[in-house]
């Protein structure tokens, strides 16, 4: 089996190169491509799930329904289909880009660090996730409204929330973002819209 690999960029987002993703997170890790999603369902309510315990960065902290890398070639909006089928068997009805430039880092207390530019998307799907145990301990669907006001949220998530609140309070307004403000690396074809 071929070894993943995630996307390296530089600061203006263009692609420098990959590194194995098993290996690519520690003290000093290089900056690299990612995303992250937002799952509603029929009713507006928002997939919150909570990290396995063997994850090695944030184990057993609750976050936003999915994150992930592309693969190289791969189009964000198929990337995050891909891990969302594999992480909780879900398949999407809508994935939309809504947050296009979003960037953060974030270092845990062992000294691992989080580096990524991370778009984030607004999805739709319908049914119940099955997820995977090496992926996802639990999951629970909450209102948007009450999003804010839960416990301890991975570090990504509370900064996106803030950015997402600037979009407006209902999320299935929020505007799709123009897919020419993604990253360089990233702009492989539309990611803006995609339904299927």
């Amino acid at each position: 089996m071929e070894t993943e690999k995630v996307i390296l960029v530089d600061e203006a987002g263009r692609a420098v190169g990959t590194e194995d993703k098993a290996s690519v997170h520690h003290a000093a890790t290089p900056l690299h491509l990612a995303f992250s999603s937002y799952v509603f369902d029929e009713q507006g309510r928002l997939l919150l799930t909570q990290r396995a315990f063997g994850k090695r960065t944030w184990p057993g902290v609750w976050t936003n329904s999915c994150c992930g890398h592309p693969l190289p070639g791969e189009r964000l909006d198929d990337a995050v289909r891909r891990r969302l089928s594999d992480e909780l068997g879900l398949t999407a009805t809508t994935v939309e880009l809504v947050l296009p430039a979003f960037r953060y880092r974030a270092e845990m207390p062992d000294g691992v660090i989080e580096n990524e530019l991370c778009p984030v998307f607004r999805v739709t799907c319908a049914g119940d996730p099955v997820p995977d145990p090496a992926e996802v301990a639990a999951y629970e669907w909450v209102a948007w409204q009450d999003v804010a006001v839960r416990g301890e949220l991975s570090p990504w998530c509370l900064l996106q929330l803030a950015e997402l609140k600037d979009l407006g309070p209902a999320p299935a307004d929020w505007p799709v973002a123009d897919p020419g403000l993604l990253p360089p690396a990233a702009q492989l074809g539309s990611a803006g819209q995609v339904d299927r």
